[in-house]
């Protein structure tokens, strides 16, 4: 498989995000790419399998936090193989390839977004800690309200209609959750523990929408200034950086809380047993960093915006999941939200093949509502 060709860019593009969703400069519509689909696979694995088995280790008994934040970044070493593949796919058809395509601004710029990842990671495992599984992912959607105002600022995201619908409808489906706040309280879970982790996971959820948009803009400024091709190489470079850096962050934590020696007897205490707790933790990583993979891509091939829309709308599926597994409460309330959330994706997806077929029966009519 080849993984080093180019995505297409329109002349005179280079200095903008790569954007499909925002600028329309993608060759092809969103759902005819196939990298874009190839990550949002990934985001899917990833995100509906990732909060259940993080929240599967508090439920068993486990209790460190900056384990289960080291956990959402640990996985980077599954990328090094085929990283390791593509420089020697790279260097058959020229001996000069470089081993690293990342710039030293693109590698400065991973190495911010890693430690800032490294610190969003805990906040939510304190938000999973205490919270259900269904209440902390909806929590989680209001990313994409922060990613919006982020990416206006700086990328200069442009919005159509349909995209700025799409956000108001999901932003308005975790907002009505939160007026429900308490009363799916888990047992053993004190009402201090619950607000915290509430207040924490929203803390996480605006951090995220900051880390998105950054990671456009980083991207955007690579290409402009090296003036290279958009491989999905590069997209596993910089994902490697950033999960290398976000794990140090982690273990650092754990060091000083002196989590790696309480390790063996929390395995030895587990309700899994212990072979069961290190596969969990395996596990746990493998699915983050699909997600994360994926969520690059979405970034690469699309938008920040797409990002967080496609990370929103993926929250029936752990909604679902949640209830059939923990057997969590589903109110009216969250089921609201959940439509909400559906309505928002086919809304922007719509949006989207419109543009994108107003573009290619009128090439020069770019012109969308810039808010």
């Amino acid at each position: 498989m080849e993984v080093e060709t180019p995505a297409q860019r329109q002349p005179g593009e280079q200095q903008q995000p790569t954007s499909a969703a925002g600028a329309g400069v993608a060759s092809k519509p969103l759902h005819r790419n196939p990298r874009l689909v190839l990550s949002f696979l990934l985001m899917v694995v990833g995100w509906a399998s990732g909060p259940l088995l993080l929240r599967d280790y508090f439920l068993q008994g486990g209790n460190r936090k900056w384990l289960s934040s080291l956990l959402q970044t640990a996985g980077w070493p599954i990328l090094i193989a085929p990283l390791i593949a593509s420089y020697f796919s790279r260097r058959r058809c020229s001996t000069t390839t470089p081993v690293f395509l990342m710039s030293p601004l693109l590698l400065a710029g991973s190495v911010v977004v890693g430690l800032m990842t490294g610190l969003d990671n805990l906040l939510y495992a304190f938000g999973v800690a205490y919270l259900p599984v269904s209440t902390s992912s909806i929590l989680m959607s209001t990313q994409l309200a922060f990613t919006a105002g982020f990416a206006l600022l700086l990328v200069r995201q442009r919005f159509t209609a349909f995209s700025v619908n799409a956000v108001l409808l999901l932003s308005v489906g975790a907002a009505m959750l939160g007026m429900n706040g308490g009363g799916d309280r888990p047992a053993g879970v004190t009402r201090v523990q619950y607000y915290a982790g509430f207040g924490m996971t929203l803390g996480a959820a605006a951090l995220y929408g900051l880390i998105l948009p950054i990671m456009e803009l980083s991207q955007a400024a690579h290409l402009a200034r090296a003036g290279s091709a958009l491989t999905y190489t590069l997209v596993m470079e910089m994902q490697l950086v950033i999960g290398f850096t976000g794990t140090a962050f982690s273990v650092v934590g754990m060091i000083i809380n002196n989590d790696f020696h309480v390790i063996p007897r929390e395995a030895q205490e587990f309700g899994l047993g212990k072979v069961g707790y290190y596969l969990l933790l395996v596990g746990s990583a493998t699915v983050y960093q699909l997600f994360s993979l994926g969520i690059i891509g979405a970034i690469f091939y699309g938008s920040a915006l797409l990002g967080g829309v496609i990370m929103t709308v993926l929250i029936p599926v752990t909604e679902v999941l949640a209830v059939l597994f923990f057997h969590e409460p589903f109110n009216g309330i969250k089921g609201i939200a959940v439509a909400l959330s559906v309505w928002g994706f086919v809304s922007y997806f719509y949006g989207e093949i419109r543009t994108h077929a107003q573009q290619s029966d009128k090439p020069s009519n770019t012109d969308q509502l810039d808010v």
